[in-house]
C-alpha cells in the first residue's frame, strides 16, 4: 500500500494526498475529505480546547469532573474549537487538518504543517494573517 496520487479530470493534481482506507480514523479527521486532499495542516487539539474560555472557566471554578456544568462547558469549549478549526481550513490553504502526529503515523507519512497556533490565534480574534503551508 502507497501513498495514492488523485487525478483530475484532464489533468494530474501534482501533490495530492489521501489517507488509505484501512489507516483512516474519522476522530482524528476535523476537515476536509480524508479522500483527497494537497495541503494538510494539523492541530494539537487537546490544547487547543484548554485556551478556550470554558475549559478555562472549568479550571478557575474548579468544576467537577462528571457533573452537568462540567460536560456542558465542556462541550462548548468542543463546539466553539469545531467552528474554529472549520473558520482556518477556509481561510488557509490547509484542504484537509488532522490532529498533530496522526498523518505522520499512516504509512506512508504525508506531511502537514502545525497550524494550532493559527487556530488559537483565531480563538483569541487575533486578526494576523495565517501562513501559508510551504508546498
Amino acid at each position: 500500500m502507497g501513498l495514492i496520487a488523485v487525478a483530475g479530470i484532464g489533468a494530474a493534481a501534482a501533490g495530492s494526498f489521501s489517507v488509505p482506507k484501512e489507516q483512516f480514523d474519522p476522530k482524528k479527521v476535523y476537515w476536509g475529505s480524508a479522500g483527497s486532499f494537497e495541503h494538510a495542516g494539523e492541530i494539537d487539539y487537546e490544547r487547543v480546547i484548554k485556551s478556550t474560555p470554558e475549559y478555562l472557566e472549568i479550571e478557575k471554578k474548579k468544576i467537577q469532573r462528571g457533573t452537568g456544568k462540567y460536560w456542558i462547558l465542556l462541550s462548548q469549549a468542543s463546539d466553539r474549537v469545531v467552528r474554529a478549526v472549520s473558520q482556518v481550513g477556509q481561510d488557509t490553504k490547509c484542504d484537509f487538518i488532522a490532529a498533530r502526529g496522526y498523518l505522520a503515523s499512516i504509512e506512508p507519512p504525508i506531511p502537514a504543517e502545525d497550524v494550532t497556533q493559527v487556530l488559537m490565534d483565531s480563538l483569541e480574534g487575533k486578526t494576523k494573517q495565517p501562513p501559508q503551508p510551504r508546498r
